[in-house]
């Protein structure tokens, strides 16, 4: 019985280790992005123990005291907790709402330009602050909001569609909006870049074709570009909506001066500033665990839900 194996599994297993040999080269530049996913993203993972135990600043990973679903309990036992989710999801929502289809968009718009200058300035201009950082970015959007000297109060003073200047950064019900329109003007034309890429891929023989019935452009790019870029689209659909728990951390903290800005303390505060106050600097690393493993619990079920619709 062996013997008759031996000619379906051994052939295969010799063409698979000639490929690999083939391939060494790649292989190996391959090794270092998969030795930090194993060392930073998947050895990490054992210290998730500790959101179901009580873990103190020196104790052995595993080795402290059980205390099951406490810390769980806590956060949603916590006064603010549903107001905490209220932003948290609310912001995510926003930014997939206003933020996903603009980059889908503008690349839309760039494939139907003819002029390849014009397009390559669109799109380095487009995605250069992808570089810039949330310091920067933050500042630069502060100094144009401001209410002393900012260019938007400044503009819409001057054709007096105010009165007075508009303390932007100062009332709760602008400050989401701020947030977003940010994060899309810092991300849209890396995330175009995708989908430029997708759009390059499409056979040109289904563009000749629709030409050939009588299709004129936005025919093309309803029927032949948009068709060709949905399973990109639909991917990172899933992977955004998988982050619906997870908001720009860095981008919230520094508009809020740290939480210091209390008059939209109310609409600012999050899961992950909230992790970082509450847990973190409170030394309450088993209560910061445990949201943590909460917001990546609903991040998992929401992919896997997504991908089986």
């Amino acid at each position: 019985m062996t013997q008759s194996k031996l000619p379906i599994g051994f052939p295969r297993l010799r063409h698979t280790l000639r490929t690999v040999w083939n391939q060494r080269t790649l292989h190996l530049m391959m090794l270092p992005g998969l030795a930090c996913l194993l060392l930073f993203s998947y050895v990490p993972m054992y210290g998730i123990v500790i959101a179901f135990q009580n873990y103190q600043l020196g104790d052995v990973i595993g080795m402290s005291s059980w205390v099951g679903f406490q810390y769980f309990v806590d956060f949603f036992q916590t006064r603010d907790v549903w107001q905490i989710l209220r932003n948290t999801v609310a912001m995510s929502m926003l930014r997939l709402l206003v933020g996903f289809p603009v980059p889908i968009l503008l690349a839309l718009l760039l494939n139907e330009c003819q002029s390849q200058g014009y397009k390559r300035v669109v799109q380095t201009v487009s995605y250069l602050p992808h570089f810039i950082s949330w310091v920067v970015v933050t500042a630069i959007v502060m100094q144009f909001l401001s209410n002393d000297d900012g260019a938007v109060n400044e503009l819409l003073l001057s054709l007096r569609l105010i009165d007075q200047p508009i303390m932007f950064m100062g009332e709760s019900r602008y400050f989401w909006m701020i947030v977003v329109l940010s994060d899309v003007w810092k991300n849209v034309g890396w995330n175009t870049i995708i989908y430029l890429s997708a759009i390059s891929s499409i056979n040109m023989e289904l563009y000749d074709a629709a030409a050939i019935d009588g299709a004129n452009r936005l025919q093309e790019a309803r029927h032949v570009t948009a068709p060709g870029i949905a399973p990109t689209v639909i991917i990172l659909l899933i992977l955004q909506i998988s982050k619906l728990l997870n908001t720009s951390f860095e981008e919230i903290m520094l508009f809020t001066n740290d939480m210091k800005n209390s008059m939209v303390k109310d609409v600012a505060e999050v899961i992950d500033t909230y992790v970082l106050r509450y847990g973190i600097r409170q030394m309450r690393f088993s209560y910061a665990a445990a949201v943590g493993l909460f917001c990546s619990i609903v991040s998992i079920l929401l992919a896997g839900d997504f991908q089986l619709h």
